[in-house]
């Protein structure tokens, strides 16, 4: 029966898959939990490929993302055809011509000129990793002449591409929520376990802060935070402002959680022979007590990874967080404001749909998580 639960089949027979469940280390217990949440597994798919997406931003971006071009102002999507007239396969995009209709202001398809694609092509110069100077890009025009450019998915109201800065502002949002939940998870656990394992005052001073910051209005918290910001700091100080301010109020959900382990672990027998063995305390902590419920905080993790990065897309949209020239995908939907805009121009609401995209697949794989981080529950 315990076979059947964690979906193993038995080559010879249920006693052998008995036999395993009993040798398998919790690690493995939780994946094989894990892999029968087919939702939380695509959902996993899903966000490894942002994260691959984020890591080769430049790489999947077809022009520069800075670059401004006042005649083609909200161009619309230029969209890819796969087949020529004939039906022979030939990718290619109809090209815009550098004017507009005078009556409706739209951005004029020159029906005649076809522009072939062609995968791996040269572009602006970038760093990959910031490490290695390279101008090779995943899609592109083939031998593109002057004026001929490629939108994926239109313009915004300075010509820039649509599509290269939403992978750039992937990139932006989603390294903000790792490096966000990095920080509160250091702190969570730090001082979680210094709570539960020192108790008297210390507990009493961790919980009491833990009930302030908790007790405080998030949106005003994080306006006055953000709006202390110099406006004189570069984007990459901001950056780190930005992340430190979301990291710093999203700790407390999990220190509660720890302390909470942490307490019903403290009197196990092995918690009393490292500390028989001279082990101090940060070595209890971190050695011998947050590795038996590692799958806890996996799944809490995964569920906070969608708090943070909507966190930096409020601040962001609200005109608080990051700043042009930073893109994010905050900074994105700032444009999505204005009703006339959308009016004519409706593709910027693209910036949405990755958003919603991620929060989804993060909460699905938190869940599955959840769900698999107690194997015998």
């Amino acid at each position: 029966m315990l076979a059947r639960a964690f979906g193993l089949r038995s080559t010879t027979d249920e006693a052998a898959a008995e036999e395993r469940l009993a040798v398998a280390s919790q690690l493995q217990l939780t994946w094989w939990r894990f892999r029968r949440h087919k939702l939380a597994c695509v959902s996993g798919v899903v966000v490894i490929l942002f994260y691959l997406l984020a890591a080769f931003a430049d790489f999947f971006a077809t022009m520069d993302p800075h670059d401004t071009d006042a005649r083609r102002t909200y161009s619309p999507p230029q969209t890819i055809r796969f087949f020529d007239d004939d039906w022979s396969l030939r990718p290619h995009v109809i090209v815009l011509r550098a004017r507009r209709d005078p009556r409706t202001f739209r951005m004029v398809r020159d029906q005649a000129t076809k522009v072939d694609l062609a995968l791996f092509v040269q572009g602006y110069p970038y760093e990959l990793f910031g490490l290695f100077e390279t101008n090779v890009h995943f899609i592109g025009l083939k031998n593109p002449q002057p004026g001929e450019t490629l939108h994926l998915l239109g313009t915004d109201r300075l010509g820039r591409d649509l599509w290269s800065r939403l992978v750039v502002a992937t990139r932006v949002s989603l390294t903000i929520g790792l490096v966000s939940v990095a920080i509160s998870l250091f702190l969570g656990v730090l001082l979680g376990g210094v709570s539960a394992i020192y108790g008297g005052i210390v507990d009493t001073v961790v919980q009491r802060l833990i009930e302030i910051i908790r007790s405080m209005p998030t949106i005003p918290l994080w306006m006055g935070l953000a709006a202390a910001l110099p406006n004189t700091w570069s984007v990459t100080q901001i950056y780190f402002a930005i992340t430190v301010i979301i990291a710093l109020l999203a700790w407390t959900d999990l220190a509660r959680v720890v302390r909470g382990k942490f307490l019903s672990l403290r009197e196990e027998d092995f918690v009393t022979a490292a500390e028989l063995a001279g082990a101090g305390q940060m070595r209890i902590i971190f050695r011998h007590m947050l590795p038996s419920f590692l799958s806890h905080i996996i799944a809490a993790t995964s569920l906070a990874l969608p708090a943070m990065i909507i966190s930096e897309t409020s601040l962001s949209f609200l005109g608080l967080g990051l700043r042009p020239p930073a893109i994010s995908w905050g900074i994105l939907l700032q444009d999505a404001q204005n009703i006339e805009a959308l009016a004519l121009a409706p593709w910027l609401l693209a910036a949405a749909v990755p958003v919603i995209a991620v929060i989804l697949a993060f909460n699905f794989l938190g869940d599955g998580l959840r769900d698999a981080a107690d194997p015998y529950g």
